[in-house]
């Protein structure tokens, strides 16, 4: 097995929490990584890594084309705090680990293609920079630039016969989530992340599909999110959703679930296309429609509807097979990927919607 396997094995079985110290491990959590508490975000600084922290993310998810030849991406770094002590030379025992995910969603051939990689953080061809976003796992990146007058995202993933290089520029200020960038997951005070989004972004990007290139326009939408606990007790996952709407306004929803799909803590955050909070979505429900049994042999609740008052929202996958296998990362099965947002005939926005815990209990 190569170094990078046994990473990989690793890595996987830290964030599946199959390691041998778990359980020793869980009773310390509390104590070893620092709980996110009310602060003010501070620019530049906190679009870089959080290494302290347990968890983390950059999650940049966009729609490219339109109509039937529309073409849905994205691009997830993930970094992941060990409890290895510092002083443990072992290549198996690394402090942060540092995952990638890219994924293409193909409208026209209804094809869904993903590549996922993991590693230990290097500080060279493995980096998830401190002063600004600059990730990079080998040849994958995203970083951000400053540009007059906006701030550009530049990323590149590849994977068997498909490439992708794109930018991504700011049209709005950052979007601070919950209370100044403080998200509550659940009535708790530890169980929140520090939370902020970059949408919508403007997106201009080349695809490489086998021998072919194209250049293609679209939209799209950037999480960046850190914590030491997200998930209460009885929590197995939840359902995630981000929208550019038409309008120029954009639309974040989730909820965390229960073993019974029943939601435990629920937040909608729309606004208006100058950024400014929008009436008319509180009160939001997610309800199922349906469900649709992937590959793995997990169902999810798929189409899905949104619920406000009497109105009904529908949301519609732009393929239905976007199921993501990270079994050799981040662990399990969970459902990523893009979708509509349409009320009767009409469509309202695109963006990306995210389905875990439905095959078994999600760790993080």
């Amino acid at each position: 097995m190569t170094p990078r396997r046994n990473v990989m094995k690793t890595a996987a079985l830290w964030l599946a929490g199959l390691s041998p110290w778990r359980s020793v491990l869980a009773a310390t959590d509390s104590a070893f990584y620092p709980q996110v508490k009310p602060r003010r975000l501070v620019f530049p600084k906190d679009y870089g890594a959080h290494p302290a922290y347990r968890t983390e993310w950059w999650y940049l998810t966009g729609w490219l084309g339109q109509g039937p030849s529309a073409i849905g991406f994205q691009l997830t770094f993930f970094r992941s705090r060990t409890q290895h002590a510092i002083e443990n030379p072992s290549r198996l025992a690394p402090q942060q680990l540092l995952f990638a995910h890219a994924a293409l969603a193909i409208a026209k051939q209804d094809v869904f293609l993903h590549a996922n990689r993991a590693g230990r953080l290097s500080g060279t061809s493995l980096r998830a920079e401190t002063a600004d976003t600059n990730l990079q796992f080998e040849d994958w990146h995203l970083r951000r630039v400053q540009r007059a007058p906006a701030e550009v995202y530049e990323g590149h993933f590849s994977g068997e016969g498909f490439a992708l290089s794109f930018e991504a520029s700011t049209q709005q200020p950052v979007i601070l989530r919950g209370q100044g960038g403080l998200s509550q997951k659940g009535p708790q005070a530890k169980h929140a992340s520090h939370y902020y989004s970059r949408a919508p972004l403007r997106v201009s990007a080349s695809l490489q599909l086998g021998k072919q290139t194209q250049l293609l326009e679209g939209q799209a939408w950037l999480d960046h999110e850190w914590s030491s606990q997200l998930l209460m007790p009885g929590a197995v996952g939840w359902d995630w959703l981000g929208i550019n709407l038409l309008d120029g306004g954009t639309l974040m929803a989730f909820q965390i679930r229960n073993n019974k799909s029943e939601p435990l803590y629920a937040h909608v955050d729309a606004r208006d296309r100058q950024g400014l909070p929008a009436k008319g979505w509180s009160g939001l429900r997610w309800q199922a429609r349906g469900s649709w049994r992937a590959k793995s042999l997990i169902e999810y609740p798929i189409p899905m509807d949104l619920v406000v008052g009497n109105q009904n929202f529908r949301l519609v996958p732009l393929i239905l097979a976007q199921e993501v296998d990270a079994r050799t990362s981040t662990g399990g099965f969970y459902w990523e990927g893009a979708v509509s947002l349409m009320q009767e005939e009409r469509v309202l926005g695109h963006g990306y919607l995210e389905l875990t815990g439905y095959g078994a209990p999600l760790r993080i």
